[in-house]
């Protein structure tokens, strides 16, 4: 899996994560040794046919270790559930304990949660979601071992890039991913945080990261919808409830891909969609990047941007007819087209650690993958899960 190395002071500390390697030669760089620290599985531990090699990330809701699969003979990440505040483990062994009567129903719903996402993934086969081998119970708690990636975060990326990506670069991305989601929903799965530090950029493609299924169910069981959420990405229908007037659906996870869009040409992440619904001063792609993007490009995402959720496209098929009158890439003789409103210098957020490589070892569907968050519930957050 992979993750944010660090966080920088302006870091949201939904999002942190990880460490960084102690100098250990026989790990892969940002990977650490897990016997650093007390409530990990120690390096050398066995689960079945695995042995714990390393620490890849964790968060309030998990741990993903880099693992070695013994009878396959391949590196792979393997994910514990583990949501910190409700939970501890023994000193002695690898199990994990509720800490008190009162978490257990709470901990037992995540746990239920992290092996639904585990098996739903696991029925998944598309190269821009996360493939999960195997998964079981035990311990007191559970785990999926999933393929060990790695490569840098859109976020990452675009931070080393230092300028906005050219329509072919969007396409490179956003075409695979949008293709991931329409498997996933035809499946009635929905991805609900996309954000531009759960989309890795693998050697093979982009790979959709970070369901966070159990840190979804712990944060609305404990009401800590700062756990559930990101402002700038999160559509108005995520602040209600399931039930409500403005349902989710594939609507949900299209706003959230303008979004990352959004922030890949502007620098920054768009208003909250709270703060739009009561005034609304977001101004669209189509007024700020005229002339970089064709025009029909600029205007999809800016309809999947619309606040108001029967106003976007409601599949991606809806969105794909809206694509399809964009050319992949602006005439390299066309002269920008004209306009009173210039695009911003894109600027990476204050904060965005140096741009690198990272590893990622991941699987998810949390129906979301793993990054590595942080949080509260009590405290802290979520990580893969």
């Amino acid at each position: 899996m992979r993750y944010e190395m660090t966080r920088g002071p302006g870091e949201d500390d939904d999002r942190t994560i990880i460490s960084t390697s102690f100098g250990d030669s026989d790990l892969p760089q940002f990977v650490s040794s897990s016997s650093l620290f007390n409530h990990t599985l120690p390096d050398g531990t066995r689960l079945g046919e695995f042995e714990v090699r390393g620490l890849i990330g964790e968060g309030g809701f998990g741990i993903v270790y880099l693992a070695y699969d013994e009878s396959l003979q391949r590196q792979v990440a393997l994910k514990e559930y583990m949501p910190s505040s409700l939970a501890a483990r023994s000193s002695t062994t690898a199990t994990v304990s509720v800490k008190s009567d009162r978490h257990r129903e709470t901990f037992q719903a995540g746990l239920k949660s992290f092996i639904n996402e585990a098996r739903l993934l696991a029925q998944f086969d598309h190269p821009s979601l996360v493939k999960v081998y195997r998964f079981w119970e035990g311990h007191g708690t559970a785990y999926m071992v999933m393929p060990y990636y790695e490569g840098p975060t859109l976020k990452r990326a675009l931070a080393e890039l230092g300028r906005p990506p050219t329509q072919a670069e969007l396409n490179a991305w956003l075409h695979p991913l949008l293709n991931a989601l329409e498997v996933m929903h035809a499946a009635h799965c929905f991805h609900r945080d996309i954000a531009p530090d759960n989309i890795l950029l693998t050697t093979s493609g982009p790979l959709l990261l970070d369901f966070g299924a159990a840190r979804r169910v712990i944060g609305d069981m404990t009401h800590a919808l700062t756990v559930v959420l990101k402002p700038g990405y999160a559509p108005i229908e995520q602040y209600g409830e399931e039930s409500s007037s403005m349902p989710q659906g594939a609507w949900t996870d299209l706003y959230a891909m303008a979004c990352v869009v959004y922030y890949a040409v502007t620098g920054k992440a768009p208003m909250s969609s709270v703060d739009r619904m009561m005034a609304d001063k977001l101004r669209p792609l189509s007024e700020l990047a005229a002339g970089r993007y064709s025009a029909p490009f600029l205007q999809a995402m800016d309809a999947c941007l619309s606040v108001k959720p029967q106003e976007r496209p409601q599949s991606v098929s809806q969105l794909r007819t809206l694509l399809e009158r964009a050319p992949t890439a602006m005439p390299a003789s066309a002269p920008p087209a004209k306009t009173d409103v210039p695009l911003p210098p894109f600027s990476a957020p204050a904060g965005t650690p140096e741009a690198g490589p990272a590893q990622f070892g991941q699987g998810a569907l949390e129906c979301r993958a793993f990054v590595v968050r942080h949080h509260h519930v009590g405290g802290a957050v979520a990580l893969p899960e």
